[in-house]
């Protein structure tokens, strides 16, 4: 997905929550609700998320300079890993804390009616952010699983929206139902149970996305059939006689480094070494656009 698209779902996410997150908490202060509390400090830290998913965008499209050569992409990346880092240490651990709090101190819920109308709202406006994440990343993902399409994908962006926004969903229906039986039972530490849960959907979200954006954090090859394209191209250039090794790195969402390791014939000459590298440099970036830097390396497949 592009920059342009990511940009999107997230400026989409960050309206929505904004506002729930003011209209959560002012509930949560009207009512005492514990879980109306964890789902208010949810929509804060979702809507900071956003924030810095936005910086990392921005970040990512500097220019290289002379201390970083090969640009900003994986300021994404960074960014992203510190969204998972919020998630769990403010997200899920003031919710549990909040949660043990209540079912240890019990109090009555208070306008039960105005719980239920923040979160049905909360629940719309949630929803339709989901659907819209949901779109463009189905789009994005083309014929690939779901499940797939997130291992695969190089752009977090996206895909930590949608966590974030499924996550939100899930809260929501925990908050309903926790504080309906507390007010149906009169039991009510539910409601603190409620928040817990919560909580605990919120720190399962954020080890998911460490998980994936780590790996990108680290560095992930390009695409399989990136690879064997690169590969392709190569072996068919006059003069090689063998590809010895293909290696791709992504520095970005839309910024692929390929190095090709190449045994060239003892019969070429200097010139027409340097005609056989051009003439791939330019077919491996017209093929794959997001390749923005080709380096070619020529040695013996023997001494490789």
């Amino acid at each position: 997905m592009s920059h342009s698209g990511s940009r999107k779902v997230i400026f989409a996410a960050l309206a929505g929550n904004s506002l729930i997150a003011v209209t959560k908490l002012a509930a949560a202060a009207a009512t005492g609700s514990s879980a109306m509390l964890s789902e208010g400090i949810h929509s804060v830290v979702d809507t900071g998320n956003q924030v810095l998913l936005l910086l990392g965008l921005h970040k990512s499209r500097r220019k290289p300079d002379a201390r970083h050569p090969f640009g900003f992409g994986k300021e994404v990346y960074f960014w992203s890993f510190v969204v998972a880092i919020l998630i769990f240490a403010v997200g899920a651990g003031i919710s549990i804390y909040e949660g043990i709090r209540h079912i240890q101190h019990p109090e009555p819920i208070q306008n039960i009616r105005l719980n239920f109308l923040v979160l049905g709202l909360a629940f719309v406006f949630e929803g339709a952010a989901w659907l819209f994440a949901l779109k463009e990343f189905t789009r994005a993902k083309g014929r690939l699983g779901y499940l797939q399409a997130v291992r695969d994908s190089k752009d977090p962006a996206t895909f930590v929206v949608l966590f974030e926004d499924s996550a939100a969903m899930a809260g929501i229906i925990v908050a309903a139902v926790g504080i309906w039986l507390a007010h149906a039972t009169g039991l009510y530490w539910m409601d603190g149970a409620a928040s817990v849960v919560i909580g605990l959907i919120l720190a399962t979200t954020a080890w998911l996305l460490a998980v994936e954006t780590k790996d990108l954090l680290i560095g992930e090859a390009a695409s399989p059939e990136c690879v064997a394209g690169v590969r392709k191209l190569a072996a068919a250039l006059p003069g090689v006689e063998h590809v010895n090794e293909v290696l791709t790195l992504h520095m970005g969402p839309e910024y692929i480094l390929v190095n090709v390791s190449l045994d060239f014939s003892d019969q070429c000459t200097a010139e027409s070494i340097e005609e056989a590298v051009d003439q791939l440099d330019h077919a491996i970036k017209k093929d794959w656009p997001l390749v923005k830097k080709v380096f070619v390396e020529a040695e013996a497949e023997e001494d490789h």
